[in-house]
């Protein structure tokens, strides 16, 4: 049997933080500068998605940064961790990239490193990847997610052409965290912030995807966050809706109980999963 080829490492660039600030008492943005002659090709896609490399406390790399020989030269327990965030905007002229990150306090890796991030801090990233940008021929568009989504799901409304048709829902903690959303131009953007409060996640958020008033055309579907809601809801627009598998972005970029080491680790298998699923659901 031939042997798959080794996938290769991406590349490393560095950025250095610009300002930052609270977008949310609980979302912190940072803005970073990328040098001029390493910028990333970003616009094409408004879920756009850089990974953040974070070095284990004391260890320091050579300079610039070659994940490939870190990971050949290096033990193990000094390889990076990384976190995976989608870039909210980009300024191609400044070459300036926003991030926003959901702050948990000291919890977690990525949020702390933002909330503390001054202006000179650098930080090395890999990317961008991504697929997914509203479609002007689409008859309506569906957008669905929780707090981690939101960049995305922002992004996506600023570029939906004027007179889209569009449902957005957005699960976020409380009233506190909602954003405003604004689109391109005159249309017919309905925003829905649903509120958790006490509830697991998700839970709000599907019981109104799900009884939503469904509008009549073909829809483009976006739905992203906690993996759970994801599927349920992936369910739910491939039998219900009949959304068909090319006009649907689903991803899990999160899973409750598990850090995003232990998530990406078994996400292959989440996605094997939901695979099975489609192909037993009776639909193309």
């Amino acid at each position: 049997m031939a042997e798959r080829p080794a996938r290769r490492t991406p590349r490393a660039r560095h950025a250095t933080v610009v300002r930052t600030g609270r977008v949310t008492p609980r979302m912190v943005r940072v803005v970073l500068a990328v040098d001029p002659a390493d910028r990333p090709d970003l616009g094409a896609f408004t879920d756009h998605y850089v990974k953040l490399v974070f070095p284990p406390e004391g260890v320091e790399y050579p300079r610039p940064l070659d994940m490939e020989a870190v990971r050949r030269d290096l033990p193990r327990e000094q390889w990076p961790r990384t976190r995976t965030y989608t870039v909210r905007a980009w300024d191609p002229e400044a070459g300036e990239m926003t991030l926003d990150f959901v702050h948990h306090g000291d919890e977690g890796l990525a949020g702390p490193w933002a909330a503390a991030a001054r202006p000179g801090d650098g930080i090395d990233f890999m990317g961008p990847g991504g697929a997914y940008a509203p479609d002007p021929a689409a008859g309506w568009h569906l957008l669905a997610g929780d707090e981690s989504a939101l960049p995305a799901i922002a992004a996506a409304v600023e570029a939906l052409p004027p007179g889209a048709p569009a449902k957005v829902f957005v699960e976020v903690a409380g009233p506190a965290e909602e954003q405003k959303l604004e689109g391109a131009g005159p249309g017919d953007v309905e925003v829905v912030w649903l509120h958790r409060g006490g509830r697991p996640v998700g839970e709000a958020l599907v019981a109104a995807v799900t009884g939503m008033t469904v509008p009549e055309g073909d829809a483009q579907v976006f739905v992203h966050g906690e993996a759970g809601f994801v599927k349920e809801l992936r369910r739910f627009v491939r039998l219900e809706l009949g959304v068909p598998r090319e006009r649907l972005s689903v991803s899990g970029y999160w899973r409750r109980g598990s850090d995003e080491d232990g998530w990406q680790s078994s996400k292959r298998e989440w996605n094997a999963e939901v695979e099975r699923e489609q192909e037993s659901d009776g639909r193309p």
